[in-house]
């Protein structure tokens, strides 16, 4: 989203995380900005019988964990690479700064923030009304209208694994499983050499 340039002129690093390793855990202090330069980020939280629910999921040129450094409060999830992945870090005064003196930046990330808000208000609606099948393919649009990738393409790439669509919904993986198999004889969904597709110019009723 910030220019490489941009960040570099406040102070930004490349940062190397292998895969699996935590770049910050819940309630610990929020001290830096990321933006995702390659690789992919989760976010998550645990419960108490240990199951993950994956508050985000974060690619290329991405940027996550921005609500505590405006608000001065811990961060409520943690966050992991779920591959090798090489992150912009910039300490939390030089990106307050890079955003005062810089508002074009500022107001996206008002919108970006709103549209995050927005998903989190559909998930949490999701989980408690819906059923399996309404769940996945609301997920789904959602990540297949917010992709710039393959625009003309008249199927979307789903850029998750089952796991982490289960721990998206609030299902368990063998239900996503399932319903994901149920939904492709409906010819809502596509599997081709195990990797789910969704039609792009579909719209859910």
């Amino acid at each position: 989203m910030i220019n490489p340039v941009i960040l570099e002129k406040y102070g930004a690093k490349p940062i190397l995380f292998k895969k699996g390793e935590i770049l910050f855990r819940e309630r610990s202090e929020a001290t830096h900005f990321y933006q995702v330069a390659s690789g992919i980020v989760k976010m998550n939280n645990f419960n108490e019988e240990g199951t993950e629910f994956i508050q985000g999921m974060f690619h290329e040129g991405e940027s996550f964990g921005e609500p505590p450094l405006f608000g001065d409060f811990k961060y409520p999830s943690n966050a992991e690479a779920v591959t090798e992945s090489v992150l912009w870090k910039i300490p939390k005064e030089n990106f307050l700064n890079l955003l005062k003196e810089n508002f074009d930046l500022h107001l996206k990330f008002c919108s970006l923030l709103s549209q995050r808000l927005q998903f989190k208000a559909m998930i949490a609606k999701e989980i408690s009304t819906n059923t399996p099948e309404h769940r996945i393919l609301t997920l789904i649009e959602y990540f297949q209208k917010k992709s710039s990738k393959n625009a003309n393409c008249p199927f979307f790439e789903v850029p998750f694994t089952r796991q982490q669509i289960a721990d998206m919904t609030g299902l368990r993986v063998e239900t996503v499983i399932r319903t994901i198999k149920a939904l492709t004889k409906e010819n809502k969904l596509q599997i081709i050499n195990r990797k789910v597709f969704y039609p792009a110019e579909k719209e859910l009723a």
